[in-house]
């Protein structure tokens, strides 16, 4: 099973695989650059390199990026809009160096309250960007909680959005469904985890779901609010994720923590991670 956490590149990418060893993780995410600042960094031969070695020597199955905080693809402001292209270009163009399998990405937040032109307007940017950094990493839509004007919180806006990217790059976009998020949303992972999956599968299809972010909520079903917490310590329970490591469908997606991780980094992802596991049947 392809498992892991959110892991440091403090230090440059090329110390993440050491620290995914050191949680015994199989797959791995991290960001490329601060992702609350727009400073553009850029990694040089030498640093993909080492992360390559250090990804193959470490049999890590599966590795991505997150993308930017700042990055909005789907405001109606035209100056962030243009840099927020040049950043997710940016994003991109680091992640096919360093030979990742995929880049996360939220789907934005249509400030004017118009959501039908920000879905449009953040397909397009994204299939311009594909278009302008051609390689084989995939674009993740993930699923977000829902408050204020953010995209993402329904099946049927990912769906959309995947709908409008043109046939020749549709094969790179995919989604990442992260457990807190759906929760918060509305869509009831503790209670009818089997009518979810059902609803993902008829809108957006299940072979488009390459990646689980798994977390657990601090708030309740329906609330709106992005707060994550441990495996089996929220709202959400151990149930879900019971489910989810046992869903044979689910067996090959990759599944990366996001939990909180308190002083100790590598000791509170070793426990998630376990806990995980201890789940398998």
């Amino acid at each position: 099973m392809l498992l892991g956490a959110h892991v440091s590149t403090a230090g440059g990418c090329r110390n993440a695989p050491d620290r995914a060893r050191e949680i015994g993780a199989t797959a791995i995410q991290i960001f490329t650059k601060q992702p609350n600042r727009w400073a553009e960094v850029e990694v040089d031969d030498a640093e993909a390199a080492r992360f390559r070695d250090g990804v193959a020597l470490g049999q890590i199955g599966f590795t991505n990026a997150h993308d930017s905080y700042l990055i909005n693809l789907a405001t109606a402001d035209p100056v962030l809009r243009d840099r927020s292209l040049d950043a997710f270009r940016g994003e991109l163009r680091r992640a096919e160096r360093l030979g990742l399998d995929a880049l996360v990405t939220h789907p934005g937040n249509a400030t004017d309250d118009d959501k039908p032109r920000g879905l449009a307007q953040n397909a397009a940017l994204i299939e311009q960007a594909l278009e302008e950094v051609p390689g084989a990493t995939m674009v993740l839509l993930e699923t977000t909680a829902g408050s204020g004007r953010v995209l993402g919180a329904t099946f049927e806006e990912l769906a959309e959005m995947i709908e409008r990217i043109s046939p020749h790059q549709r094969h790179r976009l995919g989604v990442c469904l992260d457990t807190c998020h759906v929760y918060s949303a509305g869509y009831d992972l503790r209670d009818d985890y089997d009518g979810v999956m059902a609803r993902l599968a008829d809108t957006v299809g299940l072979e488009r779901l390459r990646l689980f972010h798994l977390n657990d909520s601090q708030n309740p079903l329906g609330s709106k609010k992005d707060r994550h917490a441990g495996i089996g310590e929220g709202t959400l329970g151990d149930e879900p994720f019971r489910r989810i490591m046992n869903d044979e469908r689910l067996a090959e997606i990759p599944k990366v923590l996001e939990t909180p991780k308190g002083d100790d980094h590598t000791a509170a992802d070793r426990a998630n991670l376990a806990r995980l596991r201890s789940y398998l049947e």
